[in-house]
């Protein structure tokens, strides 16, 4: 089984997210044993930031990293694991290698889905050798760049 960006690219789904994690030097990081939980945004999701956000996130490595590693949390976290916690509590906030926490959400009173801030999760358990990737439709930035 390929590791968590052999996944990625092999997918052909995140070529934006890939070419952003290899500007951001972080390959090596994510195809180190792990595990690791990544948040991947669609194609769609990059395109809908602010118009030159991504070509400044791009010249500007620290910032890109700091972004992509907030994609990214320590341990893997199917989906069934994460909707199992929520039965407990309504939100589960959860450190990325950035630093931050993202909160993890549950809405929807018929069909359970998942949020993770403000973005939706559109694929769930994406399975790779060190992890697993679920697909969001929302690049999320932290606090702190």
């Amino acid at each position: 089984m390929e590791n968590i960006v052999e996944v990625a690219v092999k997918s052909g789904k995140f070529p934006t997210l890939v070419k952003a994690v290899q500007a951001a030097g972080l390959v090596d990081a994510l195809s180190s044993p792990g595990p690791f939980t990544v948040f991947a945004p669609t194609e769609e999701a990059f395109k809908s930031l602010p118009p030159g956000a991504l070509d400044g996130l791009l010249s500007d490595t620290q910032k890109l990293g700091n972004v992509l590693k907030y994609h990214v949390v320590s341990g893997k976290y199917n989906s069934g694991d994460v909707l199992s916690g929520l039965k407990k509590s309504k939100s589960l906030n959860v450190p990325t290698l950035q630093g931050e926490q993202i909160k993890i959400s549950s809405v929807g009173l018929i069909k359970k889905y998942l949020r993770i801030n403000q973005a939706n999760i559109v694929s769930t358990d994406i399975q790779a050798s060190n992890g697993v990737i679920h697909v969001i439709d929302k690049v999320i930035i932290p606090a702190k760049l």
